[in-house]
């Protein structure tokens, strides 16, 4: 999903980076410093005075093309969701734009005990609702107590709470989570805390789509101000925000069904910024490239694209449902599909270039976490080895030419496609094309809606990505048997439902590891242990191609500061960074770098866990996709 971007993160996560970094700049257009001149987040601007009510509204829209799926924390999976909730709502920690590394967010500093079984935060005193309440520790103890106890509320992350034994707020500004065992991710504990007063009138977390009343009560740099399914979100400066208010008005996320369109819409200037399913296409980029006031951002992303197999979906208690093709239950057809892609031609001649080849889990952006195969492991392009392969599994062609059986039935499967994407639809004839060779039929459904017959278990493969934080505990998460449905076709945070033993212990080893190098090494055993079941197949890492009007913003932050994505970051640098492009010359203080800069690493105070402050890592889904 993608976080999914989607499921197919739609996968997220929820679901979709890239050595090369390319930055391509509109003709007669001078190079803009892609890092924002604001103070540095640890070292807050003053409260900005209120704009005039003469003042021209400065509006930054992004067009996106995928749907919000829920404005619940607690039920949205897609990638688009899950960023918007970063600009909502704070989480405990945040990520550095420079390096991910974790910084202070509503927690400033925290502490574990000697035997690592209780963590202590402090809550800031800084941090208001947008109600002008003041957040607390109280608010954060309810939010994971809701996970912890309520179903519905512990539909997307659960796997975040499920080593928590209790929590509780002594004080309005000290938080104590106490585990069931030692866990190495605390502080990557990627969960948007909510106002209790606001939340606590909810009755069924399961359906509540917190789209009822805006404004909508948060603490993040920006408040939901209003929201039209499928239209647009729309989006207000929180100007009681800790960091300091952003600088533009208004940010809106415009839905587009059509990524043509969106991109139409930003050479007229009628959007600020392009983000794509979830990149530009390379002729979309090609186009713009040229466009004056018109800047493209081609960076290594944070996202992989995959092809998932159904591997026969069921629920937590073995309740089996949908209608999967039961010859993918074969491991030696999964491993002759995959035998038959050529991922070269993938990234050459479908991404031209804006893309690595695929191998594990973990995009190489990452590069702690980063795995390949060995020679003798990988499944290398190898047609005539898939041949074999399918001969052996009992699937032997016909006078025509068609795989059977031995039940005398053809070979043929579906592949879920995402309508918007038109990666997905180029990948899919080929598809067509190199399984057609050995025999297998393959209809591509191209849908709006991946989501639903993907939850229902109704495909046979799907075209797949995620976005993976700096900390690959999430997405790694959606592989355990824990994140199966409760029932069939429930939303849970299952990517793909896997349910491994094997996998399963690795994943919890490496939950508990607090030895970096231990553990970047029972993740990559993880991605071995995935690589060789065959459900997964990841064909490349795309690069973040995405494009915005100099004329509308004069500077945004990346993250990586480096090179590094605008759109779907791990934190709300961008968006919350961005300055206008008719501010007036040094209003920023002639700070440029400072939103990067900044973060110095003594203000993260890590008592008794130096190897842990070493976990510069972490992933999602966001987002899924």
């Amino acid at each position: 999903m993608d976080t999914r971007v989607q499921h197919v993160s739609d996968v997220p996560a929820r679901r979709r980076p890239r050595r090369r970094v390319r930055v391509l700049l509109g003709s007669g257009v001078a190079a803009l410093t892609l890092t924002a001149g604001l103070a540095s987040p640890l070292n807050p601007a003053p409260e900005e005075a209120e704009a005039s009510s003469t003042a021209k509204k400065e509006t930054l829209t992004v067009a996106v093309a995928q749907s919000v799926d829920s404005l619940s924390p607690f039920l949205a999976q897609r990638l688009v969701s899950t960023s918007i909730h970063r600009l909502m709502y704070e989480y405990l920690t945040n990520y550095d734009p420079k390096d991910a590394r974790t910084v202070p967010g509503l927690a400033t500093k925290w502490e574990p005990s000697a035997d690592k079984l209780t963590w202590t935060y402090t809550i800031r005193d800084n941090s208001k609702w947008s109600d002008g309440k003041q957040a607390t520790a109280e608010d954060a103890a309810w939010t994971f107590n809701k996970i912890m106890t309520d179903e519905g509320a512990a539909t997307i992350n659960a796997s975040y709470v499920s080593n928590f034994k209790k929590v509780t707020a002594p004080s309005p500004e000290k938080l104590v989570i106490e585990l069931k065992k030692p866990q190495a991710t605390m502080t990557a504990i990627d969960v948007p805390i909510v106002p209790k007063h606001e939340w606590e009138k909810v009755k069924d977390f399961g359906k509540f789509n917190n789209d009822e009343k805006f404004p909508i009560v948060g603490n993040g740099p920006f408040i939901l101000t209003d929201y039209k399914k499928d239209k647009f979100v729309k989006l207000a400066p929180n100007r009681k925000f800790w960091r300091g208010a952003p600088k533009f008005d208004e940010l809106v996320f415009k839905t587009y069904k059509d990524q043509d369109a969106a991109v139409a819409a930003l050479k007229k200037g009628e959007v600020s910024f392009v983000a794509g399913q979830p990149s530009l296409t390379p002729a979309q980029a090609a186009e713009l490239k040229n466009v004056p006031n018109v800047k493209v951002n081609d960076a290594p992303g944070r996202r992989f694209f995959a092809l998932a197999t159904n591997p026969g979906a069921k629920t937590k208690s073995g309740k089996k449902f949908g209608d999967g093709h039961p010859a993918l239950l074969d491991q030696k057809v999964r491993q002759a599909l995959f035998l038959a892609v050529d991922r070269k031609t993938i990234v050459d001649k479908v991404f031209q270039g804006h893309a690595v080849e695929g191998e594990g889990y973990i995009p190489p952006r990452f590069s702690d976490y980063f795995w390949k195969p060995a020679a003798d492991q990988k499944l290398a392009h190898d047609p005539k080895k898939a041949a074999r392969l399918l001969d052996e599994a009992g699937y032997k062609k016909n006078g025509d030419g068609k795989r059977v059986g031995k039940d005398g039935k053809p070979l043929d499967f579906r592949i879920l496609c995402h309508a918007t994407d038109p990666m997905d639809k180029s990948i899919g004839n080929y598809l067509k094309e190199w399984w057609g060779e050995l025999g297998i039929g393959l209809e591509v459904q191209c849908l709006d809606n991946v989501t639903d017959p993907w939850y229902a278990g109704e495909y046979d493969l799907a075209f797949d990505g995620w976005s993976v934080n700096p900390d690959p505990d999430y997405v790694l998460s959606l592989h355990i048997c824990d994140a199966l449905p409760s029932k069939p076709g429930a939303t849970s945070p299952t990517d793909n439902f896997i349910c491994d033993k094997k996998y399963d212990e690795l994943y919890k080893k490496q939950q508990a590891e607090y030895d970096p190098a231990k553990r970047q090494d029972l993740v990559k055993q993880m991605q071995s242990r995935l690589y060789d079941t065959g459900y997964m197949n990841i064909l490349a890492y795309p690069n973040a191609v995405e494009a915005y009007r100099t004329d509308q913003i004069k500077s945004i932050t990346t993250m990586p500061s480096d090179a590094g994505n605008i759109y779907g970051q791990d934190g709300y640098w961008g968006w919350w960074s961005a300055v206008p492009a008719d501010e007036e010359a040094g209003s920023d203080d002639g700070t440029s770098a400072g939103v990067v800069i900044g973060i110095a690493a003594g203000a993260v105070v890590l008592i008794a866990a130096g190897a842990f402050v070493a976990l510069r890592r972490r992933a999602t889904a966001e987002e899924r996709e």
